[in-house]
């Protein structure tokens, strides 16, 4: 099936909703209340966390998309949660040209419950082999991203429309490094050249650190993931890309097309900023002897 319209054109539709839910979002932030952790185990907090807002926002989405394009596949992150999965046609990828859109409501859901600004609102559209299309919304400051699949990752404040957002490339980004939950036996071999942030041991409630949209922020050099969720990592390493990162898997290879991968899931990325940072984190993967996405 076609899709119903350009990758462009779905953005365009869908920026007023996303804005809107955006403002949502930072209204309720401070009075938000933390749902019950999203496996009951609690072991991996970020993954874990699950906000009244998670749920709100991705059941306004999945209104919106089933108004406007309701012949769409889609895929939200709470998906087994609403009350909507079951009214759209599928939720996994399809064929060439048979778009599945994905939602992450809330893309950094314990940085938003803690009260940091950089949580982002993150929508993106899968075409079978790679990304066509991806908007991060940051309400808390006042700004969002979006990239088209070879026409690069642009910016703007959130009054702006697409038209009026400007192209964005690496720029001399801060010589710092965002490991994902399982990578923190890259720390030593990185510490040394790079402020190394690790998700697992360096997250504070009270000090914001980078996530891994600091990518896109200038904040970051780099970022190493055990995996790429097909909803964020992956979507903030295709922007990336497109901005001028290098991203490779964990053996510096091109990053297998969508439709080979399992799970909603790309296997480990190495994402760097030039060249030289490139190198540098896959080496450190390689002398942590991190193989196929999964810490050995």
């Amino acid at each position: 099936m076609l899709p119903p319209t350009t990758p462009r054109q779905i953005l365009a539709a869908l920026l007023p909703y996303l804005k809107t839910a955006g403002a949502y979002a930072q209204q309720i932030q401070a009075q938000i209340a933390a749902q019950p952790d999203k496996d009951g185990k609690g072991d991996n907090f970020f993954a874990s966390a699950l906000s009244d807002a998670d749920l709100s926002i991705q059941t306004m989405m999945e209104v919106v998309l089933l108004g406007l394009f309701p012949q769409v596949r889609f895929y939200g992150e709470e998906y087994a949660q609403t009350y909507n999965t079951k009214y759209f046609r599928a939720i996994d990828l399809g064929p060439a040209g048979d778009y599945l859109i994905t939602l992450d409501p809330i893309d950094g859901t314990q940085f938003y419950l803690d009260g940091h600004s950089n949580y982002q609102i993150i929508l993106a559209i899968l075409n079978a082999d790679e990304y066509e299309a991806a908007i991060a919304i940051t309400p808390g400051q006042n700004l969002y991203y979006y990239t088209l699949r070879g026409e690069g990752t642009f910016k703007g404040s959130l009054d702006q429309s697409l038209e009026d957002c400007t192209q964005i490339k690496v720029e001399n980004p801060s010589p710092a490094i965002c490991l994902g939950w399982q990578m923190g036996n890259l720390v030593p071999q990185l510490s040394d050249r790079y402020r190394v942030y690790h998700t697992k041991t360096d997250y504070s409630k009270e000090t914001q650190i980078p996530n891994f949209n600091g990518l896109l922020s200038g904040d970051l050099a780099g970022a190493v993931m055990a995996r790429g969720q097909f909803i964020d990592g992956a979507v903030l390493a295709f922007m990336a890309q497109e901005m001028g990162y290098i991203v490779t898997t964990f053996t510096g290879e091109p990053l297998p097309p969508l439709h080979t991968c399992s799970n909603y899931l790309r296997p480990g990325l190495v994402i760097g900023s030039s060249a030289a940072v490139h190198n540098h984190l896959l080496a450190a993967v390689t002398v942590a002897r991190i193989e196929g996405g999964h810490p050995q």
